[in-house]
């Protein structure tokens, strides 16, 4: 029973990131969405590889067991879903409004990471895994995506791509 709970919470929530997807990249400057998209999915599909292969993250329900170690909807939905936002939020925002804007994006997903591994077969957490491990390499990612499309931003001589 608790299983069934836990595929529809996963399915449920993978219907409402594709729902949301297309508002936050057919925007403009489209490129811009559409490499932070691939950026954030590059990224942390690498990082999930990694934390998993050195087992300090194992995801017990996830799509495609046997093919994927990763969690695929969170890596490529809900993760980069999350980037795009942030980073149309943060799209002329100073330094202090780019390092302070992260929290509101950061702190949802630690609090629902953190129930799922104490309270569902979801995620487990190993080797001396925990929330605040998750938090920093999440902040981590999400300001070096960031810095990636501010790079490109610079280089396009601050003008938004079209």
């Amino acid at each position: 029973m608790a299983k069934k709970r836990e595929v529809k919470f996963l399915l449920f929530s993978l219907l409402v990131s594709l729902f949301l997807l297309p508002f936050a990249i057919i925007k403009r400057p489209l490129k811009d969405w559409i490499i932070v998209y691939l950026v954030s999915i590059i990224g942390n599909s690498l990082a999930d590889r990694y934390l998993v292969t050195r087992g300090f993250l194992k995801y017990k329900i996830r799509p495609f067991p046997k093919k994927f170690s990763i969690h695929l909807p969170f890596d490529l939905f809900h993760y980069p879903l999350m980037l795009l936002y942030y980073n149309q939020w943060t799209l002329n925002s100073n330094l202090f409004g780019i390092l302070l804007k992260v929290f509101p994006f950061i702190i949802p997903q630690i609090v629902i990471e953190t129930i799922a591994a104490k309270k569902t077969n979801l995620i487990s957490w190993n080797n001396g895994w925990n929330w605040y491990h998750s938090f920093l390499s999440l902040i981590v990612k999400f300001y070096l995506c960031r810095l990636i499309i501010g790079l490109i931003r610079i280089k396009n001589n601050r003008q938004l791509s079209m």
